[in-house]
Formats: structure tokens, C-alpha cells, sequence
């Protein structure tokens, strides 16, 4: 028998109990199209995640005080930490490829303009924090390059804050309160909207040093530096460690690369896609047990088709890849209308909800129909192989 003849032989038996395909199609399109949309938004999410953690920039490398590995053995009254300070950043500036250093400082303060009040969060920060993560100012400067120990009362507002305490009024050299101390505004920032949740639009920027003050800290809440692009992290990450443990006396600080804030990232962002898929394959299964059932049944049906094909000639090793043809065509089909559903399922959720991050990958597509197929080759086995060690006369004699 040709190849040509087992698919037409194989379709006919499929085509001839139209409503048991259909139902049984339905178990594994099903399975497909939770297995394509669930990796969708899973997938949407991955990429929208890192696209908002990276557009800052991938050459950052943040240093935070405390060190953040556990060691064996306690130490007792000789384990202390530090603050990182001014100081501390302003000598991190000479390390080789470094291009900006800026000091960090957050709180919570009630802000004061023209008469209006509103509680935001405030940013300590150095004058260089505009160029190092890519920040635009709208209008005015930022944060001058003053005597980082003691710098002028400029504050410089996001685009939301300096629209809800002066409209559209100009703000420029306009007085302020930032947690009860007088500030003049230099400039407003252009909108940047909300990353990971945070607002930065909704904020003030000033000194870090004045911010210290305000929030009563010893010592700053980190210090980012942006190397030179391909510059190799690991030299700057050693002149970070070299520099503060001559300052420190030992490394009571925490060093961490952008790549290896990605990694971490990408890792539990592919753990979730992972879930949600294996969710969607539940459903999958559940339609090759559908396979399973159906195709047991075709066989106690057909036994006399079974033995007059035998009586005729076919080999066991046709008449199992007649059986397995079958259960792979009702899975491919199952798996081409679950990817026109997840697909098209996956495109109208983003037309519903554009907020919402969807992306299907072709490798995805492809995965999943080979998954649908491999899934009914698997179910027909067992019943083909009980087809194909059927006896001839004794199949025929139960017909």
C-alpha cells in the first residue's frame, strides 16, 4: 500500500464519523488554543517587563550598602555596615570607564506650590541622574553640578506634579515646599510615565545631600554607575569593590550589573511563562485522552475492517500505521483550529485591553502544533498496536 493510499485510506475513516472527529478535534483545539494564549500573555508580559527595566540603559551598575550573601559564621558586634556616602560616590568617579556617578536618595514629603498642596515621592539624586538613565528635561536645566556636601535649594518636577500644583503657567524660578524647606524650581522634567508601576512623573528631583537631610539618613539608599558602552562590566565592577573596600575596611556593600538584574528577571519571567503554558496544558491533555478513547472505540468497531484487511494482505505494521494516521490527522486537526483560536483569542484581548502585553512567537506556533501532534501519535499507540496484533480469523469471525 503507498503512502499516498494510507492518508486517503486513514482521512476516509476519519471523514466517514464526522460529529465523534469533530468532538474529539475539539479536546485537543481547545488544549492548543489555552496552551498559545496563556504563552502569549506570558510571553507579552516577559518582553513588556524587560523593555521597561531596560530603557534605561544595560550599562548601569548599582551599588547598595550591606552586603547581600549570607556567611557561615555570625560575627557578631564586628558585623557593620557602613553607609555608603558622598564621599564614597564622588571616588567611584575616577574608576576607569565610569561616565556617571549618581548618588540616590528616595522618600515620601508633602510639596507646596502656588498655594496647593500634594504628598509625592522625592528623589535625592546627583546632577548627572538626567544623562545616566536617559531622562529629557522639557524646560529649564537640571540639578546643577554644585558641591555635592552642600548644594543649592534647586528642585526640578516631574511633568505630572509641576501640571497639578501650576498648570499651565510657567514654573521656572517659581518657589516651592519640599518637606517644609524652601526650594526654586529650575526646571520640569518631560513625561516618562510609569515603569514597573512607579510614577516618575509624579516627583520632585533635588540635591542628595539635601535629601539626607530631610529624611534624617547617614548615608545614601544606593549609587548607580553608567560605564562606557562595551566597556567590559567586570573591570568596573572590580574598581567598585577595589575603591569602596580601601574606604570601608572590608565589602559591607552589594555590587550588582544590569545583566545580572536581566538574568534574574528573565528567569522568573520564564518561570511564569512556563506556568501559565503548563496550565494551557492540562487542557491538552485532557484532548489526548479524548484521542485515546475515541480511537479504542474505532478499533472494537472496525475489528471485522481489521481482518478482512489482514485477510487481504496488510501487514500488522499497515494496520498500525493505518490506526496512527488516524489519531495524527484528528490531532493535527485539533491543533490547527486550537492556533486560529489562541491566535485570533490572543489579538482580540490586545483590541480589548491594549494595556495589555500580548505577543505570540512563531517558534511558539510551531511548537505547539508539533505538540498537538505528538500528543495524538502517542494516544493512537495503544490502540493501533491492538489493531495490528489482531488475528485475521478471528477478527473476521467476530464480525
Amino acid at each position: 500500500m503507498l503512502s499516498r493510499d494510507f492518508i486517503r485510506f486513514a482521512a476516509s475513516s476519519v471523514l466517514s464519523h464526522r460529529t465523534r472527529s469533530a468532538l474529539t478535534t475539539l479536546g485537543i483545539a481547545v488544549g492548543i488554543a489555552a496552551v498559545v494564549l496563556l504563552t502569549s500573555i506570558g510571553e507579552g508580559i516577559n518582553r513588556y517587563v524587560v523593555a521597561e527595566f531596560t530603557q534605561f540603559g544595560t550599562n548601569i551598575v548599582a551599588i547598595n550598602p550591606g552586603k547581600s550573601s549570607t556567611l557561615g559564621t555570625p560575627t557578631g558586634i564586628f558585623n557593620t555596615v557602613r553607609p555608603l556616602s558622598l564621599d564614597d560616590a564622588a571616588a567611584m568617579a575616577r574608576i576607569p570607564h565610569v561616565q556617571s556617578v549618581v548618588p540616590v536618595v528616595q522618600g515620601n514629603a508633602e510639596v507646596e506650590g502656588l498655594g496647593r498642596q500634594r504628598r509625592t515621592m522625592i528623589y535625592g539624586v546627583g546632577s548627572q541622574f538626567a544623562e545616566a538613565f536617559k531622562f529629557q528635561v522639557a524646560a529649564g536645566d537640571f540639578l546643577p553640578d554644585d558641591d555635592p556636601r552642600a548644594p543649592r535649594a534647586y528642585a526640578v518636577l516631574g511633568s505630572k506634579l509641576k501640571k497639578e500644583l501650576f498648570g499651565e503657567a510657567g514654573v521656572l524660578g517659581e518657589r516651592i515646599r519640599v518637606g517644609g524647606d524652601r526650594y526654586r524650581v529650575i526646571g520640569y522634567m518631560r513625561s516618562k510615565g510609569q515603569v514597573l508601576g512607579f510614577d516618575l512623573d509624579d516627583t520632585v528631583y533635588i540635591p542628595a545631600a539635601r535629601a539626607l537631610d530631610m529624611f534624617g539618613r547617614e548615608g545614601l539608599m544606593e549609587v548607580d554607575l553608567l560605564y562606557a558602552e562595551g566597556a567590559p562590566a567586570e573591570e568596573v565592577v572590580a574598581g567598585v569593590k577595589r575603591v569602596l573596600i580601601s574606604r570601608h575596611g572590608g565589602e559591607d556593600f552589594t555590587v550588582t550589573t544590569q545583566q545580572q538584574m536581566l538574568d534574574v528577571l528573565g528567569s522568573v519571567l520564564g518561570v511564569l511563562t512556563f506556568a501559565v503554558g503548563a496550565l494551557g496544558g492540562i487542557s491538552l491533555l485532557v484532548g489526548g485522552v479524548g484521542i485515546l478513547t475515541i480511537m479504542i472505540i474505532a478499533v472494537r468497531e472496525r475489528t471485522g475492517e481489521i481482518g478482512l484487511l489482514r485477510a487481504l494482505g496488510a501487514t500488522r505494521h499497515q494496520i498500525l500505521r493505518i490506526f496512527l494516521g488516524e489519531a495524527v490527522i484528528l490531532s493535527a486537526a485539533g491543533g490547527i483550529m486550537g492556533l486560529l483560536t489562541g491566535v485570533g483569542g490572543a489579538w482580540l484581548l490586545h483590541l480589548a485591553m491594549p494595556a495589555m502585553p500580548v505577543h505570540t512567537p512563531l517558534s511558539y506556533i510551531l511548537l505547539a502544533e508539533a505538540m498537538a501532534v505528538v500528543i495524538g501519535l502517542l494516544a493512537g499507540v495503544a490502540p493501533a498496536r491492538r489493531a495490528a496484533a489482531m488475528e485475521p480469523l478471528e477478527a473476521l469471525r467476530t464480525e
